[in-house]
């Protein structure tokens, strides 16, 4: 792989900036870590994305800045020299991997994230009927995930995705803020053993453990099992 100069503006506690330095760590690509704390980084974000959402990646070599992390993984899987892709190259696989990944963000990090900022807000603004669809959803996401899972390893087969990068982040978090049924829901509980286990979510999880009191829920004990 040509030397390229990445750096990615991040915070190590926000869910989707774990999702995406999952990737890095994965493909063992270097970048340096902008980590967002205070006024004049958030406006060194908002001048390379407007929008001030991050991650964000810059890769000064190729002159490109990239938001989303869906993106960003994508972008870094192609950079890696060798190794099992994140992104499959068989397109139909390649399919399947971005409809998982987009499940894990659409119904798992957003209602996650719904309930969370909830919980922060002044208590003559909490949004009880939003809350309620957020965690409605969550029961179905569930649902779904687990029939996903009961003959797959990972969400997409036999191989660790960007889906499983993806998923990842909201697990974790979710069971402090809207934990799964494990009766029910065996094959979630066994797979969150496995992201737990996996060396890059780990290390995502210790990078973050010093962030943890900016958490408005209470953590579980068993947070880290």
């Amino acid at each position: 792989m040509p030397s390229h100069a990445l750096t990615l503006h991040e915070h190590p506690f926000a869910s989707y900036c774990q999702k995406a330095l999952i990737a890095f760590y994965e493909r063992d690509v270097p970048f340096t870590a902008k980590v967002v704390v205070n006024a004049a980084d958030r406006a060194e974000l908002a001048r390379l994305w407007p929008v001030a959402k991050f991650p964000v990646l810059r890769d000064d070599t190729a002159g490109l800045t990239l938001p989303e992390s869906s993106t960003i993984i994508e972008y870094v899987d192609a950079l890696a020299d060798g190794g099992p892709r994140l992104l499959p190259a068989d397109p139909a696989a390649a399919l399947q991997v971005r409809l998982w990944d987009r499940f894990c963000d659409q119904y798992l990090h957003t209602p996650m994230q719904k309930i969370v900022a909830d919980s922060m807000r002044a208590e003559d603004e909490h949004d009880p009927a939003g809350v309620g669809e957020a965690r409605g959803m969550l029961d179905v996401a569930y649902g779904v995930l687990e029939a996903q899972l009961g003959v797959r390893e990972w969400i997409v087969g036999t191989a660790f995705s960007a889906a499983d990068c993806a998923a990842a982040p909201p697990l974790f978090y979710l069971r402090a803020v809207h934990r799964w049924d494990e009766a029910a829901h065996p094959q979630i509980t066994r797979y969150h053993r496995a992201l737990m286990h996996r060396p890059s979510v780990r290390r995502v999880i210790d990078e973050a453990r010093e962030h943890r009191p900016l958490f408005p829920l209470p953590w579980p004990d068993d947070i880290d099992v």
